[in-house]
């Protein structure tokens, strides 16, 4: 016995250099492998068709794309609390020389690019010196807004941005902007679901103006807050519910939005999006709620990044362009700028290698009873496998699923009765929506696409079956139940 103990420990032991040795020789032999992001008919099949086939977008064609500038990553540097600020730190920002931070001649092995694309994550693009820097360096926001910050005292939604030497720039434009979180012990998870109170942000900034005398003028048709979220062959447009408001009336729509959910492009005022945890994202078959984008290969999260740069609101909707100054032409290419097919490949390689926190919560006999009755009321039917869903499509009430799409094995025959405003009234529709993943779900939250539940247990609560259950997330702009998920499960038995 005591020789098979030894063995076995020389035999780890052996095994665990050998392995060193391999993720060495891997390393060593690693080369990037930057895909062309723009391919014609890449992009023409990425994304499932609306359910108004017609109007189903025509994205920009790779020679528009490709003529768009690419932009410069530079260094950044953390925006902290007005009280948790180092002293003299503001003034040693205005002495900085401006820095390149993103070079890809300098990247030689995959931890290099996975690092950049860190850089890349964390970095927009939309930088401003005026209000938007105002709100991060005053109290008066923080305390109004409620902005939560890591125990080092930084507000980690934002950067500095030093460009040219003695201007400092607020960019909070990024991914990491949405897509982090602050958990309760104060840390900072990247690419977690977004906890970002960007609705009261939205309606600090926009009083905060009307109170500089900014000409408060009613949004009209022609104004990019109506064709935001415009879906003009509808009847009625959703879009047209922001026409005819002040500033002070759009102030109080995002008012109602909770922490990570906000009014993206392609939704609308009626139907915003909680923003969704980006860790595991690399093995999902469809990205967006809706199952928009058909994820194939990382190439397609790139693509996906690449459109979330606003590249999608140059498409046309059967003529309909919603980023164009009239909604019809596209505008001259320079007057925009992207991220360059290497800063994409280094962010989905980055984004690929996120890893979920240590799960605080042990399984108990509590967790154990739980495992019991998930298995009893048959949810692994829909929440299996390695991230406890099936990677399929709940047609929403109303829409007959797509005869390719049921060949294909991509939808499930599930109907939870979710509310399908999100799907079938706003430019990100499909007529469905994708199974969620469970896993992670003691760290996410609020829940449902909409973020109408603001905690795990309310969706357990079988209160929220009934007719007059108020949501506890987003519950609407004009504050009624426009947002109630249904979902028709045994809830009541989960009481036990």
């Amino acid at each position: 016995m005591k020789f098979l103990r030894l063995w076995i420990a020389v035999g780890c032991l052996v095994g665990a250099e050998a392995r060193s040795q391999d993720i060495a020789r891997e390393a060593s032999d690693w080369k990037p492998q930057i895909p062309r992001v723009w391919d014609d008919a890449a992009i023409a099949s990425l994304e499932l068709p609306l359910p108004s086939l017609e109007h189903t977008p025509k994205h920009v064609p790779s020679s528009y794309f490709e003529a768009i500038p690419t932009r410069t990553i530079w260094k950044s540097y953390p925006v902290y609390h007005p009280d948790r600020e180092p002293e003299g730190y503001w003034e040693w920002l205005h002495e900085q020389e401006p820095q390149v931070a993103f070079d890809p001649e300098r990247l030689k092995t995959k931890a290099d690019w996975i690092e950049a694309g860190e850089r890349v994550f964390r970095q927009g693009g939309d930088y401003s010196t005026g209000s938007e820097l105002r709100l991060v360096r005053t109290r008066e926001a923080f305390e109004t807004i409620g902005i939560r910050v890591t125990a080092d005292g930084e507000l980690p939604y934002a950067r500095y941005v030093v460009r040219e030497k003695g201007i400092v720039e607020l960019d909070q434009s990024s991914c990491a902007s949405c897509h982090m979180r602050v958990l309760p012990d104060g840390s900072l998870l990247l690419g977690g679901p977004g906890d970002i109170p960007l609705g009261p942000m939205l309606a600090f900034e926009t009083r905060q103006e009307l109170r500089e005398g900014i000409d408060d003028v009613p949004i009209t048709r022609d104004d990019i807050d109506y064709r935001f979220a415009a879906v003009p062959w509808l009847t009625p447009d959703p879009g047209d519910f922001a026409v005819g408001m002040s500033g002070e009336e759009l102030a109080r729509v995002f008012d109602r939005l909770p922490p990570g959910v906000f009014v993206r492009q392609r939704t609308s005022y009626l139907h915003p999006v909680r923003t969704p945890d980006l860790i595991g994202v690399g093995r999902r078959r469809f990205l967006d709620a809706t199952g928009l984008v058909h994820q194939r290969s990382l190439v397609d999260l790139m693509r996906y990044a690449a459109l979330n740069e606003g590249v999608d609101e140059l498409a046309s909707y059967n003529g309909f362009r919603p980023a164009a100054d009239d909604g019809k032409t596209l505008p001259d290419p320079k007057t925009w700028v992207r991220s360059s097919d290497a800063q994409l490949y280094a962010l989905a390689l980055y984004l690929d290698s996120l890893q979920p926190p240590p799960n605080p919560n042990p399984f108990d006999e509590s967790a154990r009873r739980g495992r019991i009755l998930f298995e009893r009321e048959g949810c692994g039917r829909c929440h299996s496998g390695l991230d406890y869903s099936n990677q399929k499509l709940v047609p929403a009430d109303g829409f007959a699923p797509r005869k390719e799409h049921v060949e294909r094995g991509w939808v499930t025959d599930v109907h939870v009765g979710t509310d399908p405003g999100l799907t079938l009234r706003t430019r990100r529709g499909t007529g469905y929506y994708k199974i969620p993943s469970l896993r992670g779900v003691w760290y996410r939250g609020p829940f449902f696409h909409d973020g109408s539940l603001a905690a795990l247990e309310d969706v357990f609560d079988p209160r929220r079956l009934e007719d007059d259950y108020m949501p506890t997330g987003f519950r609407g702009p004009k504050g009624g139940q426009s947002k109630r998920p249904r979902a028709r499960v045994r809830v009541g038995s989960l009481r036990e």
